[in-house]
């Protein structure tokens, strides 16, 4: 049996991949977040789902390692975690009423072959129009300080949508599995 690690520590992700009833390990990944100059949202997750995944593969020299990464795109403007009520409330009000990208970077990387399947899966949502005390009772509850766009689609965060446009829901979550799926059964390891 070929050992998996999430290079995360995402307790979204950690549920999304329990899922799949493969034993497997997190680990907490080291990756400056930053974006680059003019870096595209794409290249931006893609470029840190890889490092993420290498980030810990000497510690795991014969693992399948997952990095992953997630930004909500409104317009142009990209959006990560917010860290705080303040910054979670004014995100919030950016996305009132909009179509948003959610753009996932995701990697498997075969730490034994060097083998790197990597990829950009992008779930939209379009979000109702938000007043600021449907906004404030929502941050209370959820508190989704940790999350793109400070958005829980998997809870209370349902309430804000009005349509979801995508193949692989569990890709607003921020682990698209159908991809991911497909990539570990090529490593050989067979789901279910």
């Amino acid at each position: 049996m070929k050992q998996l690690v999430l290079a995360s520590t995402s307790p979204s992700r950690r549920e999304l991949l329990q899922r799949l009833h493969y034993p497997f390990v997190t680990v907490a990944p080291l990756a400056d977040e930053t974006p680059l100059p003019a870096e595209s949202p794409e290249q931006l997750v893609q470029r840190l789902a890889e490092a993420k995944a290498l980030s810990v593969r000497q510690q795991f020299p014969d693992a399948l390692i997952i990095g992953c990464d997630q930004v909500a795109v409104v317009g142009e403007t990209i959006l990560g975690k917010p860290g705080d009520h303040q910054r979670a409330v004014a995100q919030l009000q950016r996305l009132s009423g909009q179509l948003v990208r959610f753009v996932n970077g995701l990697v498997l990387y075969n730490a034994a072959t060097g083998r790197c399947h990597k990829d950009v899966i992008v779930f939209a949502v379009t979000f109702r129009t938000l007043d600021a005390a449907r906004i404030e009772r929502y941050l209370h509850q959820e508190q989704p300080y940790h999350c793109a766009g400070s958005f829980k689609s998997e809870q209370l965060g349902i309430a804000l949508c009005e349509a979801f446009h995508g193949e692989d829901p569990t890709a607003l979550v921020g682990l698209p599995l159908i991809r991911l799926v497909t990539w570990l059964e090529l490593e050989g390891v067979v789901v279910p």
